[in-house]
């Protein structure tokens, strides 16, 4: 499978992202985002998180697509 087909998109939700690459769990816990195990990130995609906790876009999904 290519990098590309494993992109972070702003659609996936957390639990997406995590289960693709658990190692982005430390992209989100350097952004506040300490709830990964609960009902919203289940539910919350990328782009709803980065509003509710103040964080550009962008710049997120340039941190997870690093990993």
């Amino acid at each position: 499978m290519s990098r590309h087909e494993n992109k972070v998109t702003k659609e996936m939700t957390i639990a997406d992202v995590l289960r693709q690459n658990p190692k982005n769990v430390q992209v989100f816990m350097r952004y506040g985002m300490h709830c990964l195990g609960c009902a919203t990130a289940t539910g919350e995609t990328i782009a709803q998180a980065a509003v509710v906790h103040g964080i550009e876009l962008d710049v997120l999904l340039t941190e997870l697509n690093k990993n």
